[in-house]
Formats: C-alpha cells, sequence, structure tokens
C-alpha cells in the first residue's frame, strides 16, 4: 500500500496513525520463497518534524515458515520488529533519493509492503533450527534422522586412504 507523504507537510508535530494490512502472502529471497503462516497489520505513526523531515515509527508481528537448516522440516519463525527513524525527503517529489537510504521511498511516496519487505531482509536469522539437537538427514539415504533411523555407513575417511580401503574390500571378497 502506497501512502502519500505529501499530506503530512501542513501538520506539524501533529503524529498521524496508520493500520496498514501487509498485500502479500509470501517473502521471495532470491530463490527461495517463505510462506507467511500469520500477519498482523502494521501499525504505522508518522510524524512531520518540519521541513522535509518525517519521524516514522512502526511495528511489524509476522510469522513466517522458514525450512530448518539440518532436516528441512518447515518451522514457524515469529517476527516482531520495531522501526524507528527519520526520514529525509527529496525537495521536490520528481528528485531521487539515493536507493542505499531508503528504498521504499519513492517521491513523496511510502510503499508500506516494501517498508515489511525491507525490514524482513534484515531481521532474517542466517541459520534456523527446527531444535537445538536436531539430527539433520541421512548423506547417503536422505531419511530425517529426528524421525527415521537408517543403516548407511556414515564413516568418513580420509580421501587419501580411500585406494587402500578399496583394497581391503577385494580381500574380504576372496
Amino acid at each position: 500500500m502506497q501512502i502519500c507523504l505529501s499530506e503530512l507537510f501542513n501538520r506539524i508535530d501533529d503524529p498521524r496513525k496508520y493500520e496498514i494490512p501487509v498485500e502479500f502472502d509470501s517473502l521471495k529471497m532470491l530463490r527461495d520463497t517463505y510462506p507467511i503462516t500469520e500477519k498482523k497489520p502494521v501499525d504505522l505513526t508518522l510524524t512531520h518534524l518540519g521541513g522535509k523531515k518525517i519521524r516514522m515509527n512502526a511495528e511489524i508481528q509476522m510469522t513466517l515458515e522458514i525450512p530448518c537448516a539440518r532436516c528441512l522440516e518447515p518451522v514457524s519463525v515469529p517476527f516482531e520488529i520495531l522501526v524507528d527513524t527519520q526520514l529525509e525527503l527529496p525537495e521536490t517529489p520528481d528528485q531521487e533519493v539515493e536507493e542505499s537510504e531508503e528504498p521504499y521511498i519513492d517521491g513523496y511516496q511510502l510503499d508500506v509492503d516494501a517498508l515489511v519487505r525491507n525490514e524482513l531482509f534484515v531481521h532474517m536469522p542466517l541459520r534456523v533450527l527446527c531444535k537445538e539437537d536436531c539430527k539433520g538427514i541421512c548423506n547417503k539415504c536422505g531419511a530425517n534422522l529426528n524421525v527415521n533411523t537408517c543403516d548407511c555407513d556414515t564413516r568418513s575417511l580420509d580421501p587419501r586412504m580411500a585406494v587402500i580401503q578399496d583394497i581391503f574390500k577385494q580381500f574380504k571378497e576372496v
């Protein structure tokens, strides 16, 4: 949803509150897509500080389903993000703002969905585990070791010793 920030310019130090529903149902990051299982409307407060400065306070609450880094089972990860920042708007709506500063601002328009995506990207955990002692999946057969056990040979041998291992296998067959 887009919010026109120019309507705040004649209201100095008079906060304007919004309750904006999140309009997307999944978060796409590079080649992965994470479904949103629970979301609340974004509580947004905008206050004109004078000139072209606006204080933005936002509260984002949602839950994403992210696969476990070891066993690939889906894990519900709650996000509760508080944003408190000051926006510097351009002198005219046609001037471009540097993209690195506020990628969710276009002229005098605030894109709330882009703000939410940006904050989720920043707060995304590096690694998600279903439980601290997750056993993961078997490298050979792909079985989830939290649920099943497998009879695969999981010994890791030094690759330099592989030739000797082949010799021992030949003698066992005789």
